[in-house]
């Protein structure tokens, strides 16, 4: 049987967390904050999502307000029973002078899995974003599932980033050829939004062989790496996240 569930977050200014929700599997604790940012830890309580599942998390960050969103765990995408396949969805909004920084664990594409997944962001012409995603294309040793991942980002209601990978097989062909991924089983991105690069605008710049910076139409920069394994892609995108959101 699938399964539907959606979390809830709301941040509001001074550390508050006026809402809270968990919800199935998605299962949110308050943790050690760092001064007036909140803090909420995604804590996975089964495994999840099978095929089937239909899971969201929503997030608001209200004027002024700071958060921060981390993972206990990576989240595991699995087959499910069904041929449909499962959708996760996040729904985040950053009010005035609010920031987010959401940067949860790695989610792992397990071979025969089907997962669908939508990031939808909404920025005040004031917020700033630090978002991370990092995806490993299948378990050691094994391929990966099919992944879909979508990314939608509007600032003062304008676009900003609209973007949509896929891999596995059931993505259109060429996804692992040496135009996209040249073999390597781990890929992410790091997206930072701050009204300052508006004053002093990041450059291009490359990480290694397989990773690089790029400034955006307005005011934001883009990670994207590719990398062999987890831990190297992890270091890449750390890297980055000190050069241009140290803080």
């Amino acid at each position: 049987m699938s399964l539907r569930a959606t979390a809830r977050i709301t941040a509001g200014a001074g550390g508050a967390l006026p809402v809270l929700q968990s919800a199935g599997p998605l299962a949110l604790r308050r943790t050690r904050a760092l001064g007036d940012t909140a803090r909420v830890t995604v804590v996975g309580a089964m495994s999840a999502p099978l095929g089937g599942d239909r899971l969201a998390i929503e997030t608001e960050v209200r004027d002024g307000a700071r958060l921060l969103v981390d993972a206990a765990a990576a989240t595991l995408a699995l087959p499910g029973r069904g041929a449909h396949p499962a959708t996760y969805d996040l729904r985040m909004s950053v009010g005035a002078d609010a920031v987010l920084r959401w940067l949860p664990e790695q989610l792992v594409s397990v071979h025969g899995s089907d997962l669908r997944t939508r990031t939808t962001v909404e920025l005040d012409a004031t917020a700033r974003l630090v978002l991370r995603e990092e995806q490993v294309l299948g378990r050691h040793g094994e391929p990966p599932g099919t992944l879909v991942s979508r990314l939608t980002v509007r600032r003062a209601g304008r676009p900003l980033l609209d973007q949509e990978l896929a891999y596995g097989p059931g993505a259109p062909g060429g996804w692992d050829g040496g135009a996209v991924l040249a073999g390597h089983r781990a890929t992410g991105q790091l997206l930072v939004v701050d009204p300052a690069f508006a004053r002093t605008p990041t450059g291009t710049k490359l990480l290694g062989e397989t990773a690089a910076i790029t400034p955006l139409a307005g005011p934001a920069a883009l990670v994207t790496a590719v990398a062999p394994d987890a831990l190297t892609l992890r270091r890449t995108l750390d890297e980055a996240l000190r050069l241009l959101a140290p803080t």
